[in-house]
């Protein structure tokens, strides 16, 4: 899911959040000034007639799908808003190749860790309540929560668990290869290790986002879906939105998701993946009509007409950043980054600025908002591989409604894409240099075969094919290829939206292949699998 920076490639996986996506006469007056009343007084987000529509933003209907054909994206849908109403909304291109069906405002897409902001959202309902303490320890509401690090076990808050300011590595590969229920992930936690102490800064963390969303259940007394529901999505008349790519599917206008490929550029269909356990991290799917009453509602005082959703403080809270992100500056015109409760905070241009975006198997999506100027941007698409057309399309909708003078951003993505092409393609051929020639197994391919387990991580399963193997990753399937000696590698791009990568066999003192080591999450040590005995593999295996 979102991993947020765009200029690190890291392994791919995921709820990506990266980049920005931020968002006269009297009688026309008379109308704005009614629309407006009626977008805070009814849950719908007034619609602004195209005479309303800046002239600014004119040039969108050719903007747009140009940005979408140079960077082959099939099918997106935009919103705009600003001062409580909607001035722009529209769909492009096509949500299902195949089919040629166009993407309209109602088309559902996936949203990725956007899903975040939803999960902070509720945890200042339930503090309003009295409910929950961002600052207690998580133990005094799950006895039973337990981390590798005892200190993270005794002192991890609820502030903790959505602001990404643990310092736990991501271990993003366990949710994504499993159906492991929310609460067994919750469970596996105290067997995931990390490079880095408690609270040492920003590290993105799905899991224990995951994390807050079972605690909202724990004490809400209801399941995160049915909080979220419930509390948001039916007051904001959110009637599209569902947290299930399932779900999705059911409805009369849905978008399919698209991959394109690194090397050829060719776009084709994938697989939608299900991610429910994970689902407070990143499983929201929406519409651009049901998010932009989500952004009015975001740039707003917590309030619904006169009901009060979630009090002032507690939404400026998640508003408020918690932790610093590393790294340089994308661009001189993106301010320092911090992470927040759900949102990234920054500045475009000295213009204060709060985002996400969301990354998933598929598609890839940004919302954006510029609270000075009541100005919010909502941009989803059907397509995850390097996809910067939403940081473009918001981009230049600020240069122009904020009078700037406009950039062309299409060229700096360009040149940072070419960049990093270049600073990987130069890494993988010192890594190629530096592969062991004409080396070969140290047994034969069937002693290999067998189930290793780690606490953690599940279940890896061997079986020998041609010159290498058939391996699965509790539910995720892979080739794997001899590489050198014991180390089998797993080609790029052969699991979907995730790279196995490497991994080496171990042997014990007599000789025999008894372990795997796997180096799957870069900021942990190496994931170690223990070969489980035959007859207790024989016996998990019956059914």
């Amino acid at each position: 899911m979102e991993i947020l920076n765009r200029n690190q490639k890291a392994r791919k996986t995921h709820f990506r959040g990266s980049s920005l996506r931020p968002e006269a006469m009297r009688c026309r007056m008379a109308v704005a000034q009614l629309m407006f009343l009626l977008a805070i007084l009814l849950p719908g987000a007034a619609q602004a007639p195209a005479s309303q529509v800046p002239r600014t933003l004119d040039d969108l209907e050719q903007f747009v799908p140009a940005q979408m054909q140079n960077w082959k994206v099939p099918g997106l849908a935009m919103a705009v808003v600003k001062n409580g109403q909607v001035i722009y909304s529209r769909g492009f291109g096509v949500r299902a190749i195949k089919d040629n069906l166009p993407v309209t405002t109602k088309t559902i897409f996936a949203i990725g860790s956007i899903s975040k902001s939803f999960t902070s959202l509720s945890m200042g309902m339930l503090n309003d309540e009295g409910k929950l303490d961002w600052d207690k320890p998580l133990r005094n509401y799950l006895p039973e929560f337990q981390m590798y690090d005892p200190v993270a076990s005794e002192r991890m808050t609820p502030r903790d668990l959505i602001s990404h300011r643990v310092g736990m590595a991501g271990h993003d590969l366990l949710w994504y290869s499993s159906d492991f229920s929310r609460e067994d992930l919750v469970r596996r936690l105290r067997f995931l290790q990390s490079d880095h102490d408690f609270r040492s800064g920003y590290h993105y963390n799905n899991l224990l986002v995951m994390t807050a969303g079972y605690l909202i259940g724990k004490v809400s007394g209801e399941s995160w879906e049915d909080f979220v529901r419930r509390r948001v999505f039916a007051p904001l008349q959110m009637t599209s939105s569902n947290f299930s790519v399932l779900d999705s599917q059911k409805s009369s206008d849905f978008s399919h998701p698209y991959r394109k490929d690194e090397h050829t550029g060719a776009v084709s269909e994938i697989p939608f993946h299900t991610m429910s356990a994970i689902g407070p991290a990143g499983s929201v799917n929406s519409n651009v009509e049901d998010m932009a009453r989500y952004a009015i509602f975001q740039l707003g005082k917590g309030k619904l007409g006169d009901r009060q959703l979630v009090s002032e403080a507690n939404l400026n809270l998640t508003h408020t950043p918690q932790v610093p992100m590393p790294g340089g500056l994308p661009s001189k015109e993106i301010g320092p980054r911090s992470y927040a409760m759900g949102w990234v905070i920054s500045s475009y241009r000295g213009h204060p600025l709060w985002w996400h975006n969301g990354g998933i198997d598929g598609f890839y999506s940004l919302l954006a908002l510029l609270p000075d100027e009541n100005l919010g941007v909502v941009i989803l698409t059907n397509l995850l591989e390097y996809d910067p057309v939403p940081e473009i399309v918001a981009h230049h909708i600020y240069d122009h409604l904020l009078g700037l003078d406009p950039i062309d951003w299409a060229k700096h993505f360009r040149e940072s894409e070419e960049t990093q092409k270049t600073a990987e393609d130069a890494e993988r051929k010192k890594e190629l240099s530096e592969r062991k020639a004409n080396t070969h197994p140290s047994h034969q391919l069937k002693e290999y075969a067998g189930q290793y387990e780690n606490p953690g991580y599940g279940v890896i399963t061997i079986q020998p094919q041609e010159d290498g193997f058939n391996a699965t990753l509790n539910k995720l399937a892979f080739p794997l290829h001899h590489y050198y000696y014991d180390v089998f590698e797993s080609p790029e791009n052969s699991t979907g939206a995730v790279d196995i990568g490497k991994l080496r066999f171990l042997t014990n003192m007599s000789g025999d292949i008894d372990g795997i080591a796997a180096p799957l999450e870069p900021e942990a040590p190496e994931i170690v699998f223990t070969r489980i005995p035959e007859k207790r593999s024989q016996q998990q295996n019956k059914p």
